[in-house]
């Protein structure tokens, strides 16, 4: 910092090694004595006629002034002089306040002066018109120091200016200052920059007036310089580096203003850059950062959201929602549509949703529960409330106990783990279970949709006890070529539960997933012709695109033996998973293929046409072969997507373009497509549904209570069961199961027709 002033010699700046320390600034105006003036820069003389100017534009010489660490600059008396009678002073040293206030008290008797810390300032919100800063923030900032004491004066800065009030700062613009400013003052003021005129004899740093005004924070402006670069030829450096800072800023403006997502700073937000924060406003929604240095121990992407009108009354009044990192670029908290579902569902008149990322990763959710709580007090609605009144919630899947059975990482699907789980009361009751007499599930998930569950079976123990000698011979003849049906090829890993006795095995008889019966369900539209095609021992040729665990096509294969199926995976990793840890098995009627599903149906209705001309040509010689199989196909499409982001969890988007479903319709010449949708956004699913409206003539949907899947059915044949003879048809098809579908599964009165 530029020191100027007369006498006193090294040693009296030797006492100002810490700029920012009470006892330093004492010592150093206790060594200068009384009666004297001391201006670090800008001297009157140079900034008398831009300041008043800026005054004479604010309103008259009533204004009230307050002029933070005054120390014994003259510009308060110079001010006082031209008229400012309402000026408050105020200076952490009560040395220099008490010597100003002898030296003024009788020529300047309504002039104020008071000992205030100026990053803890005493007065009422809005209490002044102009706040005179004279190299204060300089003072607070410099290197070394960091920004935080910087960053509470100037939140006492913009609570203390009414609204259209002037913050008035000469400072020699470093770099870490003027940043600091234009971020604290980013959203709803109005700033501009001029430079002094340069003093004669006054050093190589030019001096620099920031004005920003107090608006009604309605909108982001761009920073205004009113200085040429060009002329401040004896400091260029200085000059340069303010240009870039101000050029860097303003295209941070214009990109935060043309975003969607405005990110406000917390003070403009309690000073009502978005209406009364401390009151609920029903539909509001806005971003902003929660937490700072000094304030707290980490920083929080947050949004907060109020809940729109609602016939029933809220569970909270105000809560907190928690979205861990692993989830944080899911659509259902990414996008605003999804956001307000996450409203809906926390009962909360206001939910503060909060963003994890890497920078949380050490801190135990109790540390950051300690953490926000004071941070969330800030934006609740109402007086600040007892913290047990705030619940904190989490995206949770109700598991009670989790064993990790395998981790892998594919170069296609990336991180993947098959685990175990209990989950709460999976008895039914209220009883505390154990993993020896719980229900236990055997799961896979992928990191990067850890929020959903990709499939997910039934353990129970082996119904034999083999001898140990017969089990290693059983073992040792499996092999991943040669398997019997009914055989498993299983890693030790993956064989019994953490904490359990006993052989446990995947039970294939029956189905966990809820969506994997909807499907089943499904069947019913086309029940007649399964019967059909069961009584005459004909094959129903079935295309299941995306394996999983092999869940589904498993069940299928012993539930309706006639299904000839054919499975398409795009990754190996995922088809060793199946075999080792889920007991997936292949036969004849049980196929997996390596690739992928687009191309596969593609490729079948090229070499389908291919065979159609030779089968023509030699129509006698392959009548038994054309024989064999039923007129009606089923493709199943069971895959997710990679790109949680869209909004559409399953399938992938080009599953759902017209391409594919016009090769879908030639595929199946009238047979059944089942697509697995899962969306939360209606926008998405109006969208897939009027795609598959376009391409086939019946189109029905079977939305599931308790999940957010959506099982889609379509076809281009009048074949379809009619909707008032679907309890028939559902009759029909139990019949035709080998294994029964648990009665709460059985939801064929939900199918809906969508034509």
């Amino acid at each position: 910092m530029a020191k100027r002033g007369g006498g006193g010699g090294d040693d009296i700046f030797e006492a100002l090694q810490d700029f920012t320390s009470k006892d330093n600034w004492d010592k150093f105006f206790t060594l200068r004595g009384s009666g004297d003036y001391f201006e670090w820069y800008a001297n009157w003389r140079s900034i008398e006629a831009p300041l008043l100017s800026l005054l004479s534009g604010s309103g008259g010489t009533d204004l009230r002034i307050l002029v933070p660490g005054c120390g014994s600059s003259s510009v308060s008396e110079k001010l006082y002089d031209a008229g400012y009678r309402q000026i408050t002073n105020i200076d952490f040293s009560k040395v220099v306040v008490s010597d100003m206030l002898r030296r003024n008290v009788r020529s300047r008797p309504e002039m104020r002066w008071r000992v205030m810390d100026m990053t803890e300032m005493q007065f009422a919100d809005g209490s002044f018109d102009i706040v005179l800063d004279k190299g204060g923030l300089d003072a607070l900032m410099e290197p070394g120091v960091g920004s935080k004491l910087g960053s509470k004066y100037l939140k006492e800065v913009k609570r203390v200016l009414k609204l259209g009030g002037k913050y008035l700062c000469l400072t020699l613009a470093e770099s870490h200052v003027i940043g600091l400013i234009f971020a604290k003052f980013r959203f709803g003021w109005e700033t501009s920059i001029s430079a002094m005129p340069h003093e004669p004899g006054g050093g190589r740093f030019q001096t620099f007036l920031v004005t920003i005004v107090k608006e009604n924070l309605d909108r982001l402006n761009p920073v205004i310089s009113s200085f040429d670069e060009s002329v401040l030829d004896y400091n260029t450096a200085q000059a340069s580096a303010l240009v870039s800072l101000m050029e860097n800023e303003n295209k941070i403006r214009e990109k935060t203003s043309s975003a969607h997502d405005i990110l406000y700073n917390l003070e403009d937000l309690l000073l009502g850059a978005k209406g009364n924060i401390k009151e609920l406003q029903p539909g509001r929604r806005c971003s902003l950062i929660l937490g700072e240095q000094g304030d707290s121990l980490y920083s929080y992407k947050t949004v907060i959201l109020d809940a729109k009108q609602q016939p029933d009354p809220f569970l909270y009044h105000c809560g907190v929602f928690i979205v861990p990192k692993i989830r944080a670029h899911e659509w259902l908290f990414t996008s605003e549509e999804g956001q307000w579902l996450v409203v809906g569902s926390s009962k909360a008149a206001r939910l503060i949703m909060i963003f994890l990322d890497s920078s949380h990763s050490l801190a135990s959710m109790d540390d950051i529960q300690k953490d926000l709580s004071p941070l969330v007090k800030t934006v609740a609605p109402g007086e600040p409330a007892d913290e047990a009144k705030i619940p904190f919630m989490m995206a949770n899947d109700g598991v009670k106990q989790r064993s990790i059975v395998k981790q892998v990482t594919s170069p296609v699907t990336g991180p993947i783990i098959v685990e175990d789980v209990v989950y709460e009361n999976s008895n039914g009751d209220n009883s505390i279970s154990t993993v020896s007499d719980a229900k236990i599930f055997r799961r896979l998930t992928f990191e990067r949709s850890s929020g959903l569950v990709q499939s997910e079976a039934l353990l129970r123990k082996e119904s034999f006890q083999m001898d140990p000698s017969e089990a290693e011979k059983k073992r040792s003849l499996i092999s991943s070529k040669s398997r019997k049906k009914g055989g498993k090829k299983r890693s030790d890993s993956c064989n019994s539960p953490h904490g359990s006795s006993g052989n446990y095995e995947v039970d294939h008889a029956s189905l966990a997933s809820s969506y994997h019966s909807g499907i089943i369900c499904g069947f019913a539209l086309i029940a007649s012709s399964l019967e059909s095609a069961a009584s005459l021992r004909k094959k129903v040729k079935t295309v299941i695109i995306g394996l999983g665990a092999g869940l589904l096509p498993m069940f299928l294969h012993g539930c309706l033996p006639f299904l000839d199926i054919e499975v398409v995976e795009l990754d190996p990793v995922i088809f060793d998973l199946a075999k080792d840890c889920f007991g997936f098995t292949e036969d004849k009627e049980l196929k997996v293929h390596i690739g992928d599903g687009i191309k596969f149906i593609q490729d079948r209705n090229v070499s389908g046409s291919s065979k159609a001309v030779v089968q023509d040509e030699k129509r006698d010689s392959d009548a038994n072969a054309q024989d064999e199989y039923a007129g009606i196909k089923i493709l199943i499409i069971d895959a997710d997507s990679s790109d949680l982001s869209s909004g559409l969890t399953c399938p992938p988007t080009d599953f759902i373009e017209e391409p594919f479903l016009l090769s879908v319709k030639k595929f199946l010449s009238g047979g059944l497509f089942v697509a697995n949708l899962v969306s939360r956004s209606t926008g998405i699913r109006k969208t897939v549904i009027s795609r598959m409206k376009s391409v086939f003539t019946q189109v029905f949907s079977l939305e599931l209570e308790e999940d957010v899947n959506e099982v889609l059915f379509a076809s281009d044949t009048a074949a379809c069961t009619e909707m008032d003879r679907l309890p028939e048809a559902t009759a029909q098809l139990q019949r035709l199961l080998k294994f029964p579908l648990p009665a709460n599964h059985i939801v064929t009165e939900n199918i809906k027709c969508l034509n």
